[in-house]
């Protein structure tokens, strides 16, 4: 119990830094009516959308709620504690507990996003405004408003699952609140995903293509629509994603340590539960909170900074806060009598993989790229020198750099997963996937700054702010697109080990030993979920090129039927609300139909051929 409320104290001590970085946001100043006038626009779009996406979701958070809670009564085992499993009883999962875990999960979910796009929105100004001052200045703000958004994802899922786990010390359960946080993740990111897109590709290409105007010039009405798309999509979605592979690495680590695996493999029933293993993914998410939170305090730079010191400066706070999460994963694991130090080599594997991924990632996307006495590594500069002979060899060159940069990952995560099962078995797995994400709340921190850069930026340039302003905040998106992309790797590489940690969780609950690739079912199942990517990949694509040929024929409407506006006429202004609407329907109709495949796929491969 101790431990359970340490993690507790833990989140808490995150949402209490996150409400006082988000005073400290507000708290500066926004600028003048011109920039106010921007950023209520911004923050009226993005509102609009989420409150819209939201009151879809809704409808189908209660039917899965009414389909747990009815239909779905199921029993792996009895009682449902850790002590009556130690006595030889074992779980009983219900239906109804597990849908009010689930109702919890998708709420936590929605709160996050909306906590962190809300503080986002009221950044951006403020940002553009401490551009005015200094690099230093606008980075302390931008990043800062970040952090509100990484600390509420962490903050609310340790304490949600926390809680989950002190009632009712069920895996079962409380993998109805990975379930809810999974439903949000979703449509979330797949919506804010198609909006930002539409927007981004109708502003750029009217705008920019053929109207000839500079990049967030005020006189284009999807500019607007652009800034709004950086905060659902960049912000809302990429925390609900994130808020989801967090959530399901601990309750999956959890899972699995109700589980006694051997080489020949599951110990049948009843077995001796290890109660610190299964709270200890939780320790461990706690300490890295404690862990970000300090290493926040380290992100820092001077005015005259180029793009390589602010680069470190972000790393610096990512490598300090991934040092201190391992000491004190290592100070709490030495003081245990039953828990392995081999655990700890784990915990250091999965952070390990984790910033190989982000390293990896900033070489691929930063203009620094790698750089080792006289050899030099820079796919980016690469890629732009490409450009010199057209368009197709900057295309190709952008696609064969984004194959191979794969490469690295890809086989960072082999080495990780072998070392931790090496270490700790199935168990290792996942808490390797705990480990990669339990400095989350500053590297999701250093993702989220990013939207908040370049809406800072765009309000920089259709204020007409001097133009120095907007080469500070041009520095901090270029950075932003870097950490974007780091965040991203995170992302994936943690979902990786978190499957796999889940799809073992699964195979010992419905008492699967084996998988026979010889099977032809089993054969057609991975056939199925080799194409299912494509298919959903094609949907949303299609989506967001249906959206943006909307997008694109208002902008021309605008420009053909408002007098002046292509001019830039004193007193003339676009239609901006007209641009959010459309991006906003056209997201919203286009993010139903690849959600519901991949909600209904699974169930559907598993009803026919499943076990």
């Amino acid at each position: 119990m101790d431990s359970i409320l340490l993690a507790i104290a833990a989140g808490a001590v995150g949402l209490v830094a996150a409400a006082l970085l988000a005073i400290r946001v507000l708290r500066q100043p926004q600028g003048n009516d011109e920039v106010r006038e921007i950023g209520a626009l911004i923050q009226e779009g993005s509102s609009a959308f989420l409150r819209k996406e939201y009151s879809i979701l809704a409808v189908f958070v209660v039917i899965i709620f009414v389909i747990l809670a009815v239909f779905i009564d199921y029993n792996v085992l009895d009682n449902t504690t850790i002590d009556s499993l130690n006595d030889g009883g074992a779980m009983t999962t219900e239906g109804p507990w597990t849908a009010i875990a689930y109702i919890f999960g998708a709420i936590g979910s929605a709160l996050a996003g909306f906590i962190g796009m809300s503080i986002a929105v009221r950044g951006n100004t403020r940002t553009a405004t401490a551009a005015q001052t200094g690099l230093n200045k606008a980075l302390g703000v931008a990043f800062h408003t970040g952090a509100v958004m990484g600390l509420t994802v962490v903050g609310i899922g340790i304490i949600g699952v926390s809680v989950l786990w002190i009632v009712f010390e069920n895996p079962n359960v409380i993998a109805g609140f990975g379930f809810g946080a999974s439903s949000i993740a979703l449509f979330a990111r797949v919506g804010g995903g198609i909006y930002t897109k539409a927007a981004d590709v109708g502003a750029d290409l009217v705008g920019k293509v053929e109207a000839g105007l500079d990049e967030d010039d005020p006189r284009n009405p999807a500019v607007i629509a652009d800034n709004v798309g950086d905060n659902v999509g960049d912000v809302a979605g990429m925390g609900a994603d994130l808020f989801e592979s967090y959530v399901g690495s601990i309750i999956a680590t959890i899972s699995l340590a109700f589980f006694a695996v051997t080489a020949t493999g599951v110990t049948p029933l009843p077995f001796n539960v290890d109660a610190e293993k299964a709270v200890l993914p939780l320790v461990i998410a706690g300490i890295g909170i404690i862990a970000s939170v300090l290493g926040m305090f380290l992100v820092r730079t001077g005015d005259k900074a180029d793009m390589g010191k602010l680069l470190w400066t972000l790393r610096y706070g990512i490598f300090s806060a991934g040092a201190l999460s391992l000491i004190g994963t290592a100070v709490y694991i030495n003081s245990s009598d039953t828990l392995s130090f081999d655990l700890f080599w784990v915990v250091v594997t999965g952070i390990v993989v984790g910033q190989v991924i982000g390293t990896s990632t900033e070489w691929f996307t930063s203009y620094e790229g790698l750089k080792l006495g006289k050899f030099e590594f820079n796919p980016v500069k690469w890629i732009a020198q490409q450009s010199e002979t057209g368009h197709s060899s900057t295309i190709i060159a952008g696609l064969s750099v984004g194959l191979y940069s794969t490469v690295i990952p890809a086989i960072a995560i082999v080495v990780g997963i072998f070392f931790a099962n090496d270490l700790a078995g199935l168990y290792g797995i996942g808490l390797a996937a705990v480990g990669m994400l339990s400095t989350l709340g500053i590297t999701l921190a250093t993702d989220a700054y990013g939207p908040v850069a370049d809406n800072a930026g765009g309000i920089a340039e259709q204020a007409h702010l001097d133009p120095e302003v907007r080469e500070r905040t041009d520095a901090l998106d270029a950075l932003g697109n870097t950490t974007a992309a780091t965040g991203k790797g995170f992302a994936i590489g943690s979902a990786v080990l978190t499957a796999l940690a889940l799809l073992v969780a699964y195979a010992f609950v419905t008492g699967i030993t084996s998988l026979d690739l010889l099977n032809p079912k089993v054969l057609m199942g991975t056939i199925i979920g080799g194409l299912l990517p494509f298919l959903f990949s094609g949907l949303t694509m299609q989506a967001v090129g249906t959206a943006a040929g909307e997008m694109i024929e208002e902008v021309r409407r605008q420009f053909r039927e408002i007098p002046g506006l292509r001019e830039g006429l004193p007193g003339v202004k676009p239609d901006a609300a007209r641009a959010v609407a459309i991006s906003t329907q056209g997201a919203l109709k286009a993010m139903i139909v690849p959600g519901l495949i991949a909600i209904v796929a699974p169930i559907a491969i598993g009803a026919l051929m499943g076990a």
